[in-house]
């Protein structure tokens, strides 16, 4: 019987051990959101933070295909990582973001003005004519309040790979889910902006109270205030929710 070199033995079981890039990416997708949050915080409305997370999903693929085991955890790498992506980006569309930006308020301002009125959704040609503008004039002006779109995430995609699939449970119920999702976003909706983002953070992003202030640069005896109002003001909105 052939004797096994110790040594080769346990090389053989670190490899067969070591997270593909596959697992590395899956089990960090989390941390791309959390840092998206925390650009994002800094930046105000220059960008959206579904934009941040496709960026930070690039570098997070590219950072868990590249990375090699130097005693170094994986998540110092890839934070690194994806936090540069992110700040590249914003630094090389800074211009363009902060124009989107204002059409983006001028655009929000009317819609609210308009649906306030209306008591429905505004339609785009109502929109124009509230804007005083043609519909050609509204269209170009909403195409420039988008966020810059880039295409690199296609080059890593694939609707075959579960590296970008959707990993959360559906619940059977679901119509009563949707229910009371369509309630929830609309009492939402009628909090203060802030107010609105702390809950976001909270209970979506799963960010607790000292990295919240961190983001939104307060302190977290201040963020659990706000919480504790946001939460008591839902509670009577959705008191009748059946």
């Amino acid at each position: 019987m052939a004797l096994i070199d110790p040594q080769q033995g346990a090389a053989t079981y670190q490899r067969q051990a070591r997270p593909t890039p596959e697992a590395l990416v899956r089990s960090h997708m989390q941390l791309v959101r959390k840092i998206a949050w925390h650009v994002h915080g800094r930046v105000a409305s220059a960008i959206d933070v579904e934009d941040l997370v496709q960026i930070g999903m690039v570098a997070l693929v590219e950072a868990a295909n590249g990375f090699e085991d130097r005693g170094h955890a994986f998540a110092t790498y890839a934070t690194l990582r994806i936090r540069g992506a992110m700040i590249d980006h914003l630094r090389r569309h800074a211009s363009i973001c902060r124009s989107a930006m204002v059409r983006r308020r001028e655009l929000a301002a009317a819609r609210q003005r308009l649906e306030a009125r209306l008591g429905r959704a505004a339609l785009d040609a109502e929109m124009a004519e509230e804007l005083g503008m043609g519909a050609a004039d509204y269209r170009e002006m909403v195409d420039d309040s988008q966020a810059v779109h880039h295409e690199s995430i296609d080059e890593v995609y694939s609707d075959h790979s579960i590296w970008f699939a959707d990993v959360e449970e559906r619940a059977d119920e679901a119509l009563d889910r949707d229910r009371l999702k369509d309630a929830i976003a609309e009492a939402i909706r009628t909090l203060p902006e802030r107010d609105g983002l702390v809950l976001q953070l909270y209970f979506v992003e799963e960010m607790n109270l000292e990295e919240i202030g961190q983001t939104l640069g307060v302190g977290a005896a201040r963020i659990c205030q706000i919480k504790k109002a946001a939460l008591d003001r839902l509670r009577t909105s959705l008191a009748d929710w059946a």
